[in-house]
């Protein structure tokens, strides 16, 4: 964001710069409310989330109609079972979305965060509210975080919904052979759920760092979505191997570990923390960068 060239006059009314930044009680509050309501509001985000909730509905779809096809069992393990258990087809629906349309839904979030409001010409009116910068971008880190974690939420109960319909719930047969029974693989199906959640964290935090950066919101998607695709690319070559396990995207797909009998809670702990890390580190540089920089629009 271009910084001012020299000081602004105060304007003749209206609140002193101390009144101006006094806290009030509840103003946090409703300033999360009011950034929830307009995250969750915004037409373009429901379209978005509501096409996201297409994806299980087609890919039950078309794996009732080719069921009996012998190039069905050529996927992943989750996926064949999808035909065979509608629990598996949360899971499927989830692998389809995590490549490319999860981190999309990220962009679409964290670009309107603070580059939107900047593009808009509203960024500098909610400075003037009584919370600190910092508070507000924290609002704009939780507004992100909920829609995230509402589209994996509708892609998750649409999938439940359709191969329950489709397919039926029966007891889990695990990737590792073991049946368990239909209560513990739905337990093991929400782990899913909440580790592919909490692995969107990280991009969450650099969004809403290169939201801070520009004033364009398509270019702050853009980049987001392009920090995602380099992250998988780089993951697949073998000379990098050593840098594979702090790569971003390393562990997204670690949720597998939680459709086994025996759980590796170590790749489970490692793939989070690595989340914890990459939202601790972006998330002060996007702190400093907000927090520090002069408003011009």
């Amino acid at each position: 964001m271009p910084a001012e060239t020299g000081p602004t006059a105060e304007p003749t009314t209206g609140p002193t710069q101390t009144e101006r930044w006094t806290p009030r009680r509840g103003a946090t509050g409703r300033l999360l409310a009011a950034e929830l309501r307009l995250v969750l509001g915004r037409r373009r985000n429901q379209v978005f989330v509501a096409g996201l909730g297409l994806v299980p509905a087609l890919l039950g779809l078309m794996l009732y109609l080719t069921r009996d096809d012998p190039r069905t069992s050529e996927g992943p393990g989750f996926l064949t079972q999808a035909t065979n258990n509608g629990v598996f087809l949360v899971v499927a629906s989830l692998f389809m979305c995590l490549p490319f349309l999860l981190p999309l839904t990220v962009a679409l979030a964290t670009g309107d965060a603070v580059a939107g409001e900047a593009s808009a010409g509203t960024l500098r009116y909610l400075l003037v509210l009584p919370v600190s910068r910092s508070r507000l971008l924290f609002a704009k880190a939780v507004g992100a975080l909920a829609l995230v974690a509402v589209a994996v939420g509708v892609v998750a109960t649409v999938g439940l919904v359709v191969g329950a319909a489709l397919f039926g719930l029966h007891d889990v047969v695990l990737l590792s052979g073991t049946t368990v029974p239909l209560a513990e693989g739905m337990l093991r199906v929400l782990g899913v759920v909440v580790y592919i959640g909490l692995s969107l964290t990280g991009l969450v935090v650099v969004g809403l760092f290169v939201s801070t950066l520009t004033e364009v919101p398509i270019a702050a998607m853009v980049a987001t979505v392009v920090v995602a695709v380099v992250s998988t690319i780089l993951d697949t070559l073998p000379a990098l191997s050593a840098v594979h396990p702090y790569l971003l995207t390393h562990y997204w797909y670690g949720f597998a570990e939680l459709l086994r009998l025996e759980v590796d809670w170590n790749t489970v702990g490692t793939g989070l923390g690595l989340q914890v890390a990459w939202v601790v580190v972006f998330g002060a540089f996007a702190w400093s960068r907000f927090t520090q920089s002069n408003i011009s629009s």
